[in-house]
């Protein structure tokens, strides 16, 4: 719809440009006059969304890169240490993590808008198909995106959907030593898919272009489904879109900083706070929660060539959907059975994304293939079969007689709709791990909880004590530098008492002149010394079990909390379960078992530890830490205070998280305020 342009620029400098390289008229005719349809809903804003999305997932992604490290030994400490150590790391992290789950979202509210207004239909059938593309390129960009930290989710993760491809006849083993770089998943497979993920969204942002030029070619569908007929019609896309969308992209921004601010840790695994490790496998390995329904699929067809099958075929039957459905009338807005089966479907993707974090057994497995046959159904039988045997609703003749005085209730119902789908995808994953420990852990009053929590100075200055005194003994904490115990938001203590504190410690450093290893005072800026030499000697001491690093012990433990509880924590912002773990756990030994529960030798019982039985013997008793603030030498308040303290550990930049947070959340509000009012007068002559 949009042509050759008549825009000549007044400046004499851009009319020289102009006549050698015309992109100020292609993108006046593309972005500022180009007839836009007038009755355009919110759900079209997504399309801005994705957009700004692409761009800040490109940006973050590309300072990320220049600090990661692509090593099987390195790249995780690499991530820790650009959280922790580069300016505002933690935000550029949480940004590009959080992100990948905005994008995802977008993008599925988007495919589902154009799947309901008929969006697929003659003439936009390449504009659809270079949208699944796009979206096939964001399914593998994503996946290689969690394999680049290196947790045990990323591994594994990548173990079982590399390993997916070996069921390909004849070539199957093949393309996976190929994207392995050997026989198991390690350092080359890390580099290849580091160097993929860095490529593949500059090839997306290229299908884009073309998703936005056959966009262009075509025109804009719209909720009516019919084509603009006269100017009364259409409005210029600047300033009526671009300030529509405008609005949009700046509540979807509010939601995207919920995530960022305060809950960065809500759509991940705890696992992947665990390095990589290929001797211990995880209890369950999910993927994110954006893979879930077609996880699900695969999981529901015994037969793995059949099931990898099956999860592609879900994904290409959507380039079909053109021809499968040949209905005249596009809008489901008109197509009353159409309608109803759209719902259906949706509630089978959702279902089967709660399939996809179970278990694969018992029900869940029939479930799973039930529903697998509905979601296929749906593109082979019912659409096919509406399109000869549906009545449609009369049309309207032009888009200037279609009402559209009621869409509002509808986009602010399917919006709250939306949204606890979401939580329940994160609900439902949250529920499918760490189920085997028992009791759930009791929840607690921790002060750094919700948007304004802050660190009590005292606990971590009385938690470093126990570590110090107890946990230091068994535990390292690799990723704290002495100096961080003066950094703003920590335990609060002047640059004379870390230098005194570090002292303490015995550092091996070397080599000397002489060519020999030595021990010198610790300085500020040395890290944490660990208690044994190497994994080797830990399990020796501990009776074949090496003690974890606490760095991060309260971000790679967690539980489910239950429905409705994920629900509450999604709107109160309670992110503690770590926390309350740990602090169970220390609380949890008792001296004699329960009846019927055997412990291994060598183990002792725990009642919130999975399984029960624990390597680590008891490690608090009352009286055992003395406090100088009098504060109560009890196992309780012990487990309290060092839990706090290796809560600081995990999140040491907590507090200016919270803090940029709510800056960022009034700015965010009063834009969204000034956007609404602006589009509201910008529209007020054109409705």
């Amino acid at each position: 719809m949009s042509g050759p342009s008549d825009y000549q620029p007044s400046n004499p400098a851009l009319q020289w440009i102009e006549r050698r390289l015309p992109i100020l008229g292609l993108v006046h005719s593309s972005f500022v006059v180009y007839p836009t349809p007038r009755n355009l809903n919110y759900w079209w804003t997504f399309g801005a969304i994705l957009s700004f999305m692409l761009g800040m997932q490109i940006l973050t992604g590309v300072i990320l890169a220049m600090h990661y490290t692509p090593h099987a030994d390195l790249a995780f400490k690499s991530v820790e240490l650009l959280v922790r150590d580069v300016n505002y790391g933690w935000l550029l992290r949480n940004m590009h993590a959080c992100g990948a789950s905005m994008f995802f979202f977008a993008v599925y509210v988007h495919m589902l808008r154009g799947l309901y207004y008929g969006s697929y239909k003659e003439p936009r059938e390449v504009l659809w198909i270079l949208g699944v593309i796009i979206y096939l390129l964001m399914m593998a960009t994503g996946f290689m995106g969690y394999v680049l930290p290196w947790g045990q989710m990323s591994f594994w993760g990548a173990t079982v959907i590399t390993n997916l491809f070996s069921a390909i006849p004849y070539v199957g083993e093949s393309i996976v030593t190929l994207l392995w770089g050997g026989y198991s998943v390690g350092n080359p497979t890390l580099n290849r898919f580091f160097s993929l993920h860095y490529l593949l969204p500059f090839l997306i942002a290229g299908v884009v272009v073309l998703h936005v030029w056959a966009l262009h070619v075509a025109g804009q569908n719209n909720p009516d489904g019919v084509e603009p007929k006269t100017e009364k019609d259409t409005v210029p896309f600047t300033p009526h879109a671009t300030i529509k969308d405008g609005f949009g992209v700046a509540c979807f921004l509010l939601l995207y900083a919920w995530f960022i601010f305060y809950m960065p840790n809500y759509l991940g695994d705890a696992d992947n706070y665990i390095p990589a490790n290929p001797g211990v496998t995880p209890p369950h390995i999910v993927p994110e929660w954006y893979y879930l329904p077609f996880y699900a699929i695969l999981r529901s067809i015994p037969n793995k060539l059949a099931g990898v099958i099956g999860m592609f075929s879900a994904i290409i039957i959507l380039c079909f959907l053109p021809w499968l459905d040949a209905a005249k009338t596009r809008s489901s807005k008109y197509r009353p059975l159409a309608k109803q089966f759209f719902w259906i479907f949706v509630a089978v993707c959702i279902l089967l994304g709660y399939l996809g974090a179970q278990p694969p057994e018992g029900i869940y497995v029939i479930a799973g293939r039930v529903l697998t046959v509905c979601y296929f159904a749906y593109f082979l039988i019912v659409l096919p079969l509406l399109s000869r045997i549906e009545t449609p609703r009369p049309v309207p003749n032009s888009i200037s007689e279609a009402i559209l005085a009621k869409s509002g209730k509808a986009v602010a119902s399917i919006a709250v709709a939306l949204v606890a789908v979401g939580a329940l995808f994160v609900g439902t994953l949250q529920d499918a791990r760490a189920e085997e420990g028992g009791p759930k852990p009791p929840g607690n009053n921790w002060s750094f909880a919700g948007p304004f929590g802050k660190y009590d100075r005292g606990a971590l200055q009385r938690g470093l004590k126990v570590y110090k005194e107890v946990c230091s003994n068994c535990h390292s904490l690799s990723f704290i530098a002495f100096r961080n115990l003066g950094d703003p938001g920590g335990p609060g203590y002047s640059v004379a008492q870390v230098a005194a504190f570090a002292s303490d410690y015995k550092i091996k450093d070397g080599p000397n002149d002489a060519g020999d290893m030595f021990e010198r005072p610790g300085r500020a800026a040395d890290y944490f010394p660990s208690p044994f030499p190497n994994e080797q000697a830990a399990r020796a001491a501990n009776g074949g079990a090496a003690p974890p690093d606490l760095s991060l012990i309260t971000k790679a433990r967690s539980y489910g909390r239950g429905f409705p509880m994920f629900l509450v924590d999604f709107f109160s912002q309670y992110q503690e379960q770590g926390p309350d773990y740990v602090s169970a756990v220390l609380q949890g030994f008792e001296d004699k078992a329960p009846a019927g529960v055997t412990i291994p030798e060598g183990s002792y019982y725990n009642k919130y530890f999975p399984g029960h039985a624990i390597k680590m013997p008891k490690p608090l008793s009352d009286g055992q830490v003395t406090y100088d603030d009098g504060s109560p030498a009890t196992v309780a308040q012990y487990a309290k205070d060092v839990t706090t303290f290796l809560m600081w550990t995990a999140e040491p930049h907590m507090e200016a998280r919270k803090r940029i947070g709510l800056q960022v959340f009034v700015f965010l509000i009063i834009f969204a305020f000034l956007m609404y009012f602006t589009k509201k007068k910008v529209w007020a002559d054109s409705h």
